[in-house]
């Protein structure tokens, strides 16, 4: 793995001295600021592409190499980045094609970020030259950590440029159009295509409602996407191939009370292209919907699937020290929530936290987003006294940095299935819900403190105790067999309504459910009822009766033992979940979508038959967090209080406290948001 070459845990964020090029008071008190913060890294030249070339081919390159110096000069480090993702007014001027069209044929004017073709020849030289002088210049500075390749990747583009690359796309993985026809079904509604000319992007102005289509666009604008990433990187891997580059990846869902991750990209497979996988963190904590520690759960899920896309540490690049601009309600952080959740990215494998951003701006769009350094441009306030003072712990935590995440349970998820389980007819509209569904599941395993990998059923999950796959709606036959194969192996797996239900493109099977897979469970589902909102079924498990919502699938036991039946309606009596054993392993199928009441229940006993629980304390508590990273030789464990109460957990062992050296035993009473960080060998 190419990782940066730095021992120290990353504190700062971005830096945008081109905003203040006429105040240079300003960038002076920015660097006695910084040292007084405890930053030790800057990402500097995300938006500055106007400021380093503010006329075709000329460059302004000054006020960047003193920021290098300065970083430098207090053994700082700067992450550089391309300024991709905003271009100069006079590149759209010049070059009207480099203008992103949306799905209508409207062609973008200049203006906001992020809107550029990906396709454009034009865009694509004038990305290299600017990036090619960038690493001409800083390629061998010793203060370069690392490259910041654009920014927050996003969006679709339907141009004639990008038109043609979709049918390139097309032909190359069909070859035929008898081949288009058939995987996409095209014979439904008269649509079959008779010319290559025909096969056009998806569009509300025209064909939109083929699902074969719509999900093989999204997987074109992922490739086109990565496409541009590479090509933008060629002249830093030629010029700097010791420097890892990396891209900053989102989350989204803030407006429907989620959080998960980006839907529109296949990260699983940027994660391939990039050395290190970074992104921008920003919960809405404090939220009135849920409490704390729920709001750290859909936290800590984004943050394990991104360290799970390649096994490895991960940076935050972006998140803030007090609120956004851009949630609906922009809350601040209470005292000791920044060091809270800061903590808690280290916890689940972050090396980093870095923010944006350093300085508020004083107009334009983002001028009220949080910053380290805001507008009363003073230390003398409490967000910036906060930010010292977790920068001041960080110090003493580098044996951290690089340390690794063992986990013994993996959750599936695979954005392909996402994509066609979302664009799919049928079932409730706003219930398929299948991410977080998967967070639902995630949760009781977050709250007893065993450690979950949120894997692709791409990656390898051969060796784990136990796989939760709930709602793995389009599932390839390599991947059928791969579970198959882990539960012949000893593997106990966990699948549901939805499963399998569709191929790779978006087919449905004809006949029963795949062999394999009533093989697998044991099952061969009939029907699914698809519930309306405050409508419930219920389910008999161990005597005991719990609620069903949204889905209740109705299926037929074959080789599987029935372990709960519904209770109500007319297929009252019949399985809800079946336990199946084949090879040397388990298989259980869940029929229906339940409340987290019956999923505590139904996983207990699995943990304890898979020695799964933790090890550390006598009781785990569901709002105080432990999360560990390891060397190998020594466990660092990240005792998290997600409330505003005391709280208060028993050793079951002698742990040392990695900050102060003392040895703690017994009760540990937590004050609301604190933090302990124990060291043991193991």
């Amino acid at each position: 793995m190419k990782t940066y070459n730095d021992t120290r845990l990353l504190h700062g964020g971005d830096y945008n001295p081109e905003q203040w090029l006429n105040h240079p008071e300003v960038l002076k008190k920015d660097f006695e600021l910084m040292d007084k913060a405890h930053v030790n890294t800057v990402t500097v030249g995300i938006f500055s592409w106007s400021t380093l070339e503010p006329e075709e081919g000329v460059y302004h390159f000054d006020w960047l190499d003193k920021v290098f110096e300065e970083m430098h000069k207090r053994q700082g480090r700067v992450i550089l980045a391309t300024p991709s993702g905003g271009r100069p007014q006079w590149l759209s001027e010049k070059y009207p094609e480099v203008n992103r069209t949306n799905a209508k044929g409207q062609k973008h004017h200049h203006g906001f970020r992020h809107n550029h073709c990906y396709t454009s020849p034009i865009y694509r030289e004038k990305v290299q030259q600017i990036n090619r002088r960038l690493a001409e210049r800083y390629g061998v500075h010793p203060a370069l950590l690392l490259w910041h390749i654009s920014n927050e990747y996003s969006g679709e583009c339907y141009c004639p440029l990008c038109a043609a690359k979709w049918r390139e796309w097309v032909k190359a993985k069909y070859q035929t159009l008898e081949a288009v026809n058939d995987a996409w079904w095209m014979t439904f509604w008269s649509n079959d295509y008779s010319s290559w000319s025909q096969v056009v992007p998806p569009s509300p102005l025209g064909e939109h409602k083929v699902h074969g289509m719509d999900l093989d666009w999204k997987r074109f604008v992922t490739d086109r996407t990565i496409d541009f990433f590479l090509h933008e990187i060629e002249p830093i891997r030629e010029l700097t191939p010791a420097i890892p580059v990396t891209t900053n990846f989102m989350a989204e869902g803030h407006d429907q009370h989620d959080f998960i991750p980006l839907e529109g990209l296949d990260y699983s497979r940027f994660a391939e292209v990039v050395d290190i996988v970074s992104w921008d963190s920003y919960p809405d904590w404090h939220n009135p919907y849920e409490s704390l520690h729920v709001t750290a759960m859909k936290s800590a899920y984004v943050h394990d699937q991104y360290r799970s896309l390649k096994k490895q540490p991960f940076l935050v690049m972006e998140s803030t020290p007090s609120y956004v601009n851009w949630h609906a309600f922009n809350k601040a952080k209470k005292p000791g929530m920044h060091l809270l959740s800061g903590m808690q990215q280290l916890a689940h494998g972050s090396d980093s936290t870095l923010y944006f951003q350093w300085r508020q701006s004083l107009g334009n769009s983002e001028k009220f987003h949080g910053a380290v350094v805001e507008h009363d441009n003073s230390e003398n306030n409490r967000v910036f006294q906060e930010v010292a003072a977790y920068g001041k712990r960080l110090d003493t935590l580098s044996s951290i940095k690089g340390t690794q995440t063992e986990a013994k349970v993996a959750i599936l998820f695979d954005w392909e299935s996402n994509w066609a389980l979302k664009r799919g007819g049928g079932f409730g509209r706003p219930t398929r819900r299948y991410i977080q569904t998967l967070q639902e599941h995630y949760r009781f395993f977050w709250e007893r403190d065993i450690a979950v990998d949120i894997l692709t059923p791409n990656q390898d999950f051969s060796n784990y105790a136990l796989v939760v796959a709930p709602m793995l709606y389009l599932m390839r036959e390599e991947t059928m067999v791969a579970l198959s194969e882990y539960v012949k192996n000893g593997g106990t797996l966990i699948g549901s309504y939805f499963t399998g239900m569709v191929n790779e493109h978006d087919r449905l099977h004809l006949g029963e459910w795949p062999q394999v897979l009533q093989t697998l469970f044991g099952v061969l589902p009939k029907e699914l009822d698809t519930l309306y909102p405050g409508e419930h079924n219920q389910i008999l498990y161990k005597e005991q009766t719990y609620q069903t919502k949204d889905y209740c699938g109705i299926v037929k036991e074959t080789t599987g033992k029935v372990r709960a039946t519904y209770q109500k309606d007319f297929y009252t009596g019949t399985p809800a979940l079946v336990e199946n054993r084949l090879g040397k392993g388990t298989a259980y199928y869940l029929a229906a979508r339940t409340n987290l009441d019956f999923l505590e229940v139904f996983y207990q006993p699995i943990i304890e038959k898979l020695a799964l629980q933790q090890g550390i304390v006598k009781a785990s508590h569901p709002k105080v967090s432990i999360q560990s990273r390891t060397d190998g030789t020594q466990s660092y464990y990240f005792l998290m209080n997600f409330s505003d109460e005391m709280q208060q957990l028993e050793l079951l062992d002698p742990h040392l406290a990695i900050e102060t050296n003392q040895t703690l035993t017994g009760i540990l009473t937590f004050a609301p948001y604190e933090v302990k960080i124990l060291r043991k060998e193991n």
